[in-house]
């Protein structure tokens, strides 16, 4: 049987040299001319990490000392290198550049990688794509250059040192051809440590073009097998990957506007459009949607998004731009006209099998009930938030905060085994009557200060944040005594709990417990919470 043909791919390598320098250039005005670097510490001193071209054209260059370089150019403008925020701007603009490809991975802290395939023809050919995305870049006073190729490493050596590319162009390798687009640029654009690229240099390998020829066991014994690997790399010899730096959705629908879009309700019609679209899918896969993302690509290079996640499979196109209604009201589009939204992407992120419904004579479906409260449930959630609309199932422990789990409204409960009948959630209940237990539980028991007559006896007198409690009434204790099934670090004595329901002057009724018992050979001294709060 004949060995399947991988599909090709072709990778687009973005790369940014002075990201950072031209924000900073944005940031300082049109007046302010003067060259601009960026200094990092070494050894106690300024170092240059990066000059822009006007300070390159004067002889700075990274690696300089500070005061070196301010005897070339007296005029110098130094600022300290930000690579946090360097780092922040480049995943903002790889979001940005999800409107080209859902696969976008950093590369470094100057560039991005974007696997095209399949997508140049929305842009009317390669060309089309890294002319609109490099236009698009320059147009935010980013300098740039980009080179589309069959393989990452090919694409990033030409990007960046790719002859006759000027500040905002790209170079568009054909399929089949990277090895002669390799051949003659300089060794270290096969990414190599810099140690291996001057020892190359050393012996009068300079290009790539004088590495291609020659055997690779020598080269390896002599420079380390990194050389070999990097060249099949850069060949498509061997495959490298291109992680994305967000998970890339099975279903995806795209829409470009020719003209941007500032209006609520324009933002409404686009997602009207596309939700319908994509339920039509959807169901001819008998697919339906948890998971959903609509995100609108501005002019500025900002993006927002809107998102809903639903309770069970759907593929109600009324359901779904219901739950989206809310969201899209609070997008900021832009609000400066020719500054809007200029694209649109509808992701389905998480999708589940919904069969096709069975209607009945009445025309209406068996499961309208089970329908119509997973709606509700999807409308409370999206107004109140996930962890305001949960459901409490009952959970086999004696410890209060384990006894009840909040699960999502429509999760399934599995079963507990039938060999054990005393165990089981649903009887859980039957076999032991609780004592009165508060309205309100705290989400963790609040440690207190308490006065108590004897050793074993209720609070007399208690502080909790840094407020006093004087106790009139108690009732207890209610002795939970430590699971022994659980793997705890404490021992059973420091785990025992004693509950006691307090009422105190004013009428307030608490429930506290103590934690650990009295015992003249224990070091440590029993712990006073409050954990819960009646009505």
């Amino acid at each position: 049987m004949p060995l399947k043909k991988r599909p090709s791919r072709r990778i687009l390598s973005v790369w940014l040299p002075l990201l950072e320098i031209d924000r900073l250039r944005q940031g300082a005005g049109k007046d302010d001319v003067r060259p601009i670097v960026l200094t990092m510490p070494v050894n106690g001193r300024p170092v240059i990490s990066a000059a822009d071209t006007v300070a390159a054209a004067g002889g700075v260059v990274p690696g300089m000392p500070l005061g070196d370089a301010r005897a070339l150019l007296p005029e110098l403008r130094a600022v300290d290198a930000d690579p946090a925020g360097t780092a922040r701007d480049l995943e903002r603009l790889a979001d940005w550049c999800g409107r080209y490809s859902p696969i976008v991975a950093l590369d470094g802290a100057d560039g991005l990688l974007i696997d095209t395939s399949g997508c140049d023809h929305l842009f009317g050919g390669e060309a089309g794509l890294c002319r609109d995305l490099t236009g698009r870049i320059a147009e935010f006073g980013l300098t740039v250059r980009a080179a589309l190729a069959d393989t990452p490493g090919a694409a990033w050596a030409v990007a960046r040192y790719g002859a006759g590319m000027a500040h905002g162009e790209a170079t568009v390798v054909a399929p089949g051809t990277a090895r002669t687009a390799l051949e003659p640029l300089p060794v270290s654009a096969l990414r190599l440590m810099q140690p291996v690229v001057e020892a190359l240099t050393q012996i009068g390998l300079r290009r790539i073009g004088d590495l291609l020829p020659l055997p690779r066991a020598p080269l390896a014994r002599r420079f380390g097998a990194d050389v070999g690997r990097r060249l099949d790399l850069a060949l498509g010899i061997a495959f490298e990957p291109v992680s994305p730096r967000l998970p890339v959705p099975p279903w995806r629908l795209r829409m470009a506007f020719p003209e941007p879009l500032v209006r609520p309700e324009d933002a409404a019609a686009v997602a009207r459009r596309l939700v319908r679209a994509l339920c039509e899918r959807l169901e001819r896969e008998r697919l339906g949607v948890r998971d959903l993302t609509l995100a609108f690509y501005r002019a500025d290079g900002g993006v927002v998004r809107a998102t809903l996640g639903t309770g069970r499979p759907s593929r109600d196109p009324g359901h779904l731009l219901g739950l989206l209604r809310e969201p899209l009201a609070g997008l900021d589009l832009g609000s400066v006209p020719g500054h809007g939204a200029e694209a649109a992407v509808l992701s389905a992120s998480r999708v589940e099998p919904l069969s096709a419904r069975q209607l009945g004579l009445t025309a209406e479906t068996t499961d309208s009930g089970a329908e119509a409260m997973a709606e509700l449930v999807d409308r409370l959630t999206h107004r109140l938030g996930p962890q305001s609309v949960v459901r409490p199932v009952l959970r086999e422990s004696h410890v209060p905060e384990r006894a009840v789990a909040n699960l999502p409204p429509l999760a399934r409960v599995a079963a507990p085994p039938v060999e054990r009948p005393a165990a089981r959630l649903a009887e859980w209940p039957r076999f032991r009557r609780l004592p009165a237990r508060p309205l309100r539980l705290l989400p963790r028991p609040e440690p207190i200060e308490a006065m108590s007559l004897l050793p074993d006896s209720p609070p007399a007198m208690f502080y909790w944040r840094r407020l006093p409690h004087r106790v009139r009434h108690a009732d207890g204790p209610e002795r939970i005594a430590a699971e022994w099934w659980c793997d705890d670090s404490v021992t059973e004595a420091e785990a025992v709990r004693d509950y006691y329901r307090l009422e105190v002057e004013g009428g307030r009724r608490f429930w506290v417990f103590r934690r650990g018992l009295y015992r003249p050979e224990a070091a440590a001294i029993p712990v006073w919470y409050l954990h819960g709060l009646f009505a």
